[in-house]
């Protein structure tokens, strides 16, 4: 039988992962909320569906063996239980996987410390408190091989810090004892599938590199890079900045990935942002 991956808001990580898959002989179909998008999804190999065509979706469902979850929480909670939980519940024992993207803001802020997936749920945005609600949602549907994946800040071609570098609007952005942690999409991808190699129902794993770092290292890594001055230096209570930004500096905390590695055998191909943003210059 050949393996049928459903993805639900077939985003940046949906995509990467699908790369992975395709070549490997897999069927993936991917939801959408535009017909733009949806040509450029099949004109990567993937079977676009809309979101408004309930009845195709839910066939769909029906013939999946995977299903990967990457839409968000909404102001009105996880649009995919809302729309198509009735369908998911009554089939929740045909998938043998199901992959859950979430996010580590749900820890909120440990003060930088090291943090493991044992950590207490702190979440000190709206956008974390949202994640919880949902990451429980899912685990309350009985038979359902999920597997929840909190990533990191996210990056990768045509993500990162270069274009801001090079159009000047970059800036170094300095909080005392700010640190995030990071990962590249590819290495989001192929820890998406060694689980599906592995399953392990119930398990959540971090998804980050080695390294955290404080963001305006990154930047300054990422204009040493191109060869041009290092973008100058703002306060943090000086910045100006959009309400979502300056909320991600509401939280610190550097995250442990020691399980991905451990149970799934992953080895990151870019294990910090140094490696990661070379990687990026060469493309």
């Amino acid at each position: 039988m050949q393996n049928q991956m459903l993805s639900f808001g077939h985003g940046y990580s949906a995509q990467a992962l699908a790369r992975m898959l395709i070549p490997l002989g897999w069927q993936v179909t991917g939801t959408t909320r535009t017909p733009d998008k949806a040509e450029r999804m099949r004109s990567a190999g993937v079977t676009p569906l809309l979101w408004d065509k309930t009845d195709e979706i839910v066939a769909a469902l029906g013939a999946s063996t995977h299903v990967l979850v990457s839409a968000g929480p909404d102001a009105q909670g996880d649009p995919v239980l809302r729309d198509f939980g009735c369908a998911l519940k009554a089939r929740a024992g045909q998938f043998k996987w199901v992959g859950y993207l979430s996010t580590t803001g749900v820890y909120g802020d440990h003060q930088g410390q090291w943090i493991d997936e044992n950590a207490l749920l702190a979440p000190a945005t709206k956008r974390g408190i949202a994640r919880i609600a949902a990451e429980r949602q899912w685990q309350e549907i009985s038979e359902l091989k999920l597997h929840i994946f909190r990533l990191a800040g996210i990056y990768g071609p045509g993500r990162g810090p270069f274009s801001k570098v090079k159009n000047g609007t970059a800036r170094r952005i300095i909080k005392k004892n700010q640190v995030f942690s990071r990962i590249h999409v590819d290495d989001i991808a192929q820890v998406l599938h060694a689980s599906i190699n592995r399953p392990r129902s119930g398990a959540v794993y971090n998804v980050c590199d080695d390294y955290p770092a404080p963001p305006q290292d990154v930047i300054a890594h990422a204009a040493e890079l191109l060869g041009m001055p290092l973008p100058p230096v703002v306060k943090f209570e000086e910045a100006e900045m959009t309400p979502m930004a300056r909320s991600f500096y509401a939280e610190s905390k550097k995250v442990k990935n020691d399980l991905i590695k451990t149970e799934l055998g992953v080895s990151l191909r870019y294990r910090d942002y140094r490696q990661g943003l070379a990687a990026l210059l060469k493309l």
